[in-house]
């Protein structure tokens, strides 16, 4: 058994190293080729370990132990349950998926390198190798049965995607955006080992099994020296880790410029990966965060503030690729609201759902980008329909999951979150209720404003494009986010038309387009409310979460046609509504809204100065400290003090000495005398 679950991370980890070690010798064919069997084999065995799940066969325990020090013992091991076995497979085959794609998005990636470069050759081998690192990393963090491994599977995923992120890395926007993913996330980092120093320092183990047993004694338990509930802390602590990965405000900022690297990687980390790792640890941690009302009450605010104001940023952005970035961070936000609301199970129904539309919204991107010669501005496509039927389909059925619309995967979790907000009694709630719903109408307009700008309306591509006066970001990298993504061609040449993209890119996305229409119609009842999750996400009887909505269930069928008379579904039709007239009927009516409202249209494409403060307070502080440890440090106490000072104390004493070195015999006895007169005074002075 034990064999069986280390082939799923084993398989993709064996992968990553022939790529990346034997590129050369195996070739482009040869590196698609065993990334994709290691991918391949892990989703298959995972299939296998869901299926021995659903018979009652899960584990627990150790594979070998790493070091014991002072009574803690850090190991490796696996916990194998119906949140894990689930995990497995949504993160398998959404990696399988975005491998596949890879070698058609990925064919001509020469061509973005300079032709002096060292690695131009081997790029090919070098992404697949990383990808299929990062399906292993991934593996491992939600596997894991303890702490110590989850950090490792945690801070692995964060250096591959900085891996991905500056993949492009001879482009200075890349290297930026990468530096950027990596810095955030260390600050997540910091409060999420702190949480888990907590953890080992009060209960001495880092083991899932034996920090949940003691539960109760850290809820009943202080912090020295401050009065602070223990389990407050620990849980504030680890929530900020999760910030980091699922790019909570403020610590969002790194997620939008992530999309500097390829697009198949803005799936992987947006999708079923990276990004939700955060919500997968914190429902797995639902047994600590149950015993503190005012953490939930922390993660929910969070949750609401980024689900409504990110979603804003999404409707004034042209890059197709920007606009599905901020609709993953309001979803995330959704995700976080539901986690903090003590809907645990609603949080990872969402999760599994949204992995599927999301890499499904990103791939069709990816595809559209593909068509159009590598150009992502928005106001350059349109009527793309008609040339790219398969992309177009599947994007509108991604669309209709990502907005809620009944019947869709997307609906069933996003229809039950609401639910449970309007039903909990956590301290920020009624703020969280209106964050959501309001939520639901802009994620509608902002989508449907990508769908029609691509799919629909006058043709305005292979024209010569007039330089758009919109762009939007900082000065580091959002000022060239149409000029340097994609290939170092941009845009379709006057009389061009687009294409449909090949089969290995249109494939993924018909596979994917499948369960976001009907995953969440087949697994609602026995996620939400069978006993899936029974023993593994623990609510406590003072939140009420799903209860209401599971007295009032009835099927998926009757919970969709409910929904047709539901708030959250005519705001989702006001939505479309909206943006078609806007931009289909009458595009100079948000023209004239952006110059009547331009302070606030400012606002929104500036990101509200989250870049710009963080620039000043943060890397502007550090510039200072750091100038100032320059000159007051290391020019003044190291070298002024420490060894020009020494040195010259060394010359002074030496040109002292040189005086009484004059070579009369008269003079060194008049010296000696006076030293047995000192000495003599000494002596009579003691006695």
């Amino acid at each position: 058994m034990k064999l069986l679950y280390l082939i799923v991370p084993l398989a993709p980890l064996l992968g990553a190293i022939v790529a990346g070690l034997f590129g050369k010798a195996v070739g482009r064919a040869g590196a698609h080729g065993i990334t994709i069997l290691g991918v391949s084999i892990s989703l298959l065995t995972s299939l296998v370990v869901l299926f021995q799940v659903m018979n009652g066969h899960t584990f627990n325990g150790d594979l070998y132990t790493w070091l014991e020090s002072d009574g803690l013992k850090l190991s490796i091991g696996f916990l194998i349950d119906p949140l894990t076995a689930v995990m497995m497979v949504v993160v398998t085959f959404v990696s399988l998926m975005v491998h596949i794609y890879t070698i058609g998005y990925m064919a001509h990636d020469e061509e973005n390198w300079p032709e002096d470069s060292l690695v131009r050759t081997h790029s090919y081998q070098r992404f697949f190798s990383y990808i299929s690192l990062f399906t292993f990393s991934m593996l491992m963090l939600v596997m894991s049965n303890n702490f110590l491994q989850l950090f490792f599977g945690w801070e692995a995923v964060g250096l591959v995607s900085y891996l991905l992120i500056g993949f492009w890395y001879e482009r200075p926007t890349a290297i930026y955006a990468n530096m950027k993913a990596f810095l955030v996330n260390r600050v997540g980092d910091f409060g999420f080992l702190l949480g888990i120093g907590l953890i080992a320092a009060y209960t001495g183990s880092l083991n899932y099994a034996e920090v949940f047993a003691q539960a109760d004694q850290l809820a009943a338990t202080e912090m020295a020296g401050t009065g602070w509930p223990l389990i407050t802390a620990i849980c504030i602590c680890l929530f900020i880790g999760a910030m980091g990965k699922s790019a909570q405000v403020p610590l969002h900022v790194w997620l939008p410029d992530s999309m500097e690297g390829p697009t198949p990687i803005s799936a992987l980390i947006h999708a079923a990966t990276m990004v939700t790792a955060g919500i997968f640890m914190v429902a797995r941690m639902s047994p600590l965060f149950e015993l503190s009302d005012g953490a939930l009450s922390f993660v929910l605010v969070i949750g609401a503030t980024t689900a409504l104001f990110m979603g804003f940023l999404g409707i004034v952005q042209n890059d197709i690729k920007r606009v599905v970035a901020y609709s993953t961070l309001s979803q995330l936000g959704y995700m976080t609201v539901a986690l903090g609301v003590s809907a645990y199970s609603a949080a990872v129904f969402n999760l599994i759902n949204h992995a599927f539309f999301k890499a499904l919204l990103f791939l069709g991107a990816g595809s559209v980008i593909i068509g159009m010669h590598h150009d992502q501005d928005m106001r350059n496509m349109g009527g793309l329909r008609k040339y790219m039927p398969i992309t177009w389909i599947t994007s509108l059925l991604g669309s209709l999951a990502l907005i809620g619309f009944p019947l869709f995967s997307g609906f069933y979790s996003k229809d039950s979150i609401i639910e449970a907000v309007h039903a909990s009694t956590i301290p920020g709630a009624g703020y969280a209720l209106f964050c959501v719903l309001l939520g639901v109408f802009v994620t509608a307009f902002y989508s449907f404003r990508m769908y029609f700008l691509v799919f629909h309306g006058e043709e305005r591509f292979g024209k010569a494009h007039h330089a758009h006066d919109a762009h939007h970001g900082d000065a580091h990298g959002d000022d060239h986010a149409h000029d340097d993504h994609g290939d170092h061609h941009h845009g379709l040449a006057p009389g061009q038309k687009p294409h449909e993209s090949p089969w290995v890119v249109t494939l993924p996305l018909v596979l994917l387009a499948i369960p976001s229409v009907l995953i969440g119609f087949f697994t609602i009842e026995p996620m939400l409310f069978g006993e899936w999750f029974k023993g593994v996400i623990f609510v406590g009887d003072n939140h009420v979460g799903l209860k209401e909505l599971e007295a009032s269930f009835h099927g998926p069928v009757a919970m969709a046609i409910h929904g047709l008379q539901t708030a959250p579904f005519w705001l989702a039709i006001g939505g479309v509504a909206l943006s078609w007239f806007f931009y289909m009927k009458r595009p100079d009516i948000p023209a004239a809204i952006q110059r009547t409202f331009k302070p606030i249209h400012s606002l929104l494409e500036n990101k509200y100065f989250f870049d710009r403060f963080n620039e000043i307070f943060f890397a502007g502080g550090a510039r200072a400290l750091g100038k100032g440890l320059w000159k007051a440090g290391d020019q003044g106490l190291i070298d002024g003090v420490a060894v020009n000072g020494s040195a010259r104390l060394v010359g002074w004493i030496a040109q002292m000495s040189r005086l009484f070195q004059t070579g009369h015999l008269y003079q060194y006895a008049f010296m000696m005398i006076i030293g047995v007169f000192i000495l003599l005074t000494y002596w009579i002075n003691r006695g």
